[in-house]
């Protein structure tokens, strides 16, 4: 039995920054989180004392962590977190950022991730990701995520019959999406031919399956309405969010997340329906995973996400938004930072601070995360449902 869920009321989102990303860097963490709290101050007009709290999500601001970072940023605060999960620390900081402004631990809080990429920084991550990863896939040269992400493709395409070309769409669109995004490292527009004539990574895995790693940052405040309203800063509210770990466990390979646990207590809890969404910022480090959010957050049922891409269009100005800054697919994975880019770009879509193309009359936006693959599953899933002010 799941106990009663609180609701968020009162709770808004303000001042997206975003930290243009590079491929490669030779700094540090801790100089992308600078910029980016330089942002945030810079943005909103508040003194950076009152930022009383910290959420952060990093995999290369080791050896310190958020406590490190606060002191390197000479903010004192009376509430502070870190987020260790990946692509859903976005989600969750939210979440842990909304319950402590309710209860009063904290009047405004950041949410930051940030990140650096030297050049062999992927490899050394990978080889260490988790013990899983060293105990019993990169001994056997299976380190990384593409050789996990080919094994979950393939087994859907032999499963559900879907086929490249359904994946080639979400990458299409998705691109189609980044022209218009200045932060975007790709821009050039992707044709599916181009797509299908990309080489095989890891079949069935092709390039364009592929997000880049590069460094970068991503961040928000969080804060109460009556904060928002008297600062004067554009703000969303949160209607839900939701996050589930390790689900499924007996499923033998993932072909569902944990949005299929929850997605329908996120929409009860929201008070609106599915087709109120105007857009969707999935997370996608591989297309794969935005076909199962389609179908565990109930848009189309299970297996029936190739039929629902070919049914939609998914650019900005089509039947289905998804990814309207091109997502990481084509801005780029700045690591943890990648589970805050669809939270910065639905804030700017839902405030009208939109850098690249925007949604007509967005009001409701909804946006995933999912973290931290093992072998042949990830292991955290989370969402949340924004509206305007």
């Amino acid at each position: 039995m799941s106990g009663r869920r609180q609701g968020y009321d009162g709770v808004v989102l303000a001042v997206p920054v975003t930290v243009p990303y590079e491929r490669f860097s030779i700094h540090g963490a801790h100089r992308f989180f600078g910029r980016l709290m330089r942002g945030l101050v810079e943005q909103s007009g508040l003194p950076k004392e009152r930022i009383d709290g910290v959420c952060a999500a990093s995999f290369s601001l080791a050896p310190d962590n958020a406590i490190g970072l606060v002191e390197r940023l000479g903010l004192s605060t009376r509430w502070l977190d870190t987020i260790p999960l990946g692509g859903v620390s976005g989600i969750v900081a939210l979440r842990r950022a909304a319950r402590a402004v309710q209860c009063g631990d904290a009047d405004i809080v950041a949410c930051i991730a940030g990140e650096t990429n030297q050049t062999d920084s992927f490899r050394r991550g990978t080889a260490t990701f988790s013990q899983s990863a060293q105990d019993a896939v990169y001994p056997y040269a299976s380190g990384g995520p593409n050789a996990s992400f080919a094994f979950l493709t393939d087994n859907y395409m032999r499963t559900y019959g879907a086929k490249a070309e359904d994946f080639g769409r979400v990458c299409v669109a998705q691109r189609d999406n980044a022209t218009a995004y200045p932060h975007a490292l790709f821009r050039t527009p992707l044709t599916l031919a181009d797509y299908l004539d990309g080489p095989m990574v890891a079949d069935p895995i092709r390039l364009y399956d592929c997000v880049m790693p590069c460094a970068g940052a991503e961040g928000f405040l969080v804060m109460t309405e009556e904060t928002a309203r008297d600062e004067g800063l554009p703000y969303v509210r949160l209607l839900a969010a939701i996050e589930r770990h390790n689900a499924f466990a007996d499923d033998p390979i993932q072909e569902r997340g944990g949005w299929a646990k929850d997605g329908d207590a996120l929409f009860a809890q929201s008070g609106v329906g599915r087709d109120a969404i105007d857009f969707f910022q999935t997370y996608d480090d591989y297309p794969v995973i935005t076909m199962l959010q389609f179908e565990d957050l109930g848009f189309c049922g299970k297996g029936e996400a190739k039929d629902f891409v070919r049914q939609h269009d998914l650019t900005v100005s089509g039947s289905f938004p998804v990814n309207t800054s091109g997502g990481q697919l084509s801005v780029g994975q700045a690591g943890a930072a990648g589970g805050f880019l669809g939270l910065v770009e639905a804030i700017r879509q839902l405030t009208g601070e939109t850098l690249g193309a925007a949604v007509a009359e967005a009001r409701v936006g909804l946006v995933s995360g999912f973290g931290m693959i093992n072998y042949d599953r990830g292991l955290c899933a989370g969402a949340a449902i924004l509206a305007a002010a």
